[in-house]
């Protein structure tokens, strides 16, 4: 029996003998979430690399978050523009002064521009000229490419930095998701839907505040304090998350999180996996995804290279 097999079976029957809800919750395959579309061969977020992750056979696409101005959802990464779109050539002038690391920068910020003016921007000649067409995606145009295909995977980007400038970014996603019928688990079919943020606040308040049914993922980039991520602090993420999205690196620092996650009763979906970024101690990207999927045990995992993801 392999180490993968002596690990899961008694995990399985663990959740077996927990309450129907989290039994529920068990996957039975390894999924792939194909991390800001199929990134390694396209403009990240947009719809060309979308599209192509679902070609490449994602379970999920992930959808990155920000606000326009006139209170659109559009998708993209960065909270500014200048690194992946011609901001700077289309609104010259149309930037913040901001203190980066003591340094002073002009950054173009996202919300400061309505809809139509984001759509004025090319958002692929970064990546390759052959994208120069390419544009920022509103979620709702996401969704129209997905839906039926694979599943959502929305990320609320800096609701925290949103909540200041005026916009409430749990609201305006859960007013999207509802109007296209996603109001539970589900819902609709080959289209489940999992909403991440760095915010525990925000994921909280989704939960407890909002009755949001949707399963929710906490990610986490460092181990949260000198004890880490306790069991106990796992449970207290319990109570508003069904999973967490750990940085890679931190199941290689601390060899009992995943164990502690899944007694948790939490999935653990790593990130992120690339092929421009393979440690030496793999020859490949697919071999890194292997290693974690199936001698660690993780449930799932977000990469730029949907196409690598090693099934069984």
């Amino acid at each position: 029996m392999s180490r993968y097999c002596q690990y899961l079976l008694p995990m399985l029957l663990m959740l077996l003998l927990m309450s129907p809800t989290r039994a529920a919750e068990v996957k039975t395959q390894k999924e792939l979430v194909a991390h800001r579309g199929a990134s390694a061969y396209a403009p990240e977020h947009t719809l060309e690399a979308y599209k192509l992750a679902i070609e490449q056979g994602a379970d999920f696409v992930e959808q990155d978050l920000q606000a326009s101005k006139d209170g659109i959802l559009v998708c993209l990464h960065d909270r500014t523009l200048e690194r992946t779109t011609n901001v700077e050539e289309v609104f010259p002038e149309r930037f913040r002064r901001v203190t980066v690391r003591g340094r002073e920068r002009r950054q173009w910020f996202v919300v400061d521009f309505t809809l139509a003016e984001l759509k004025q921007l090319d958002a692929g000649s970064w990546f390759d000229e052959q994208y120069s067409s390419s544009r920022i995606p509103t979620f709702q145009e996401a969704i129209d490419l997905v839906r039926g295909k694979a599943g959502l995977y929305p990320e609320l980007k800096d609701p925290e930095f949103y909540a200041r400038e005026g916009i409430r970014m749990e609201e305006l996603l859960l007013v999207v998701l509802k109007r296209n019928g996603f109001q539970e688990p589900g819902a609709i079919e080959h289209t489940p839907v999992v909403i991440q943020s760095f915010s525990k606040s925000s994921l909280r308040r989704l939960k407890f505040e909002m009755g949001c049914g949707l399963p929710l993922t906490y990610l986490v980039g460092d181990l949260e304090g000198e004890d880490g991520l306790t069991h106990a602090r796992l449970l207290e993420i319990r109570k508003f998350a069904a999973g967490i999205g750990p940085a890679k690196k931190l199941l290689l620092e601390d060899s009992e999180l995943l164990s502690r996650a899944h007694s948790a009763g939490l999935l653990v979906t790593p990130y992120t996996f690339r092929s421009a970024s393979v440690p030496e101690s793999f020859d490949s990207v697919a071999a890194e995804m292997e290693y974690f999927l199936y001698e660690l045990g993780v449930d799932s995992l977000f990469t730029d290279n949907p196409d690598q993801f090693p099934r069984r």
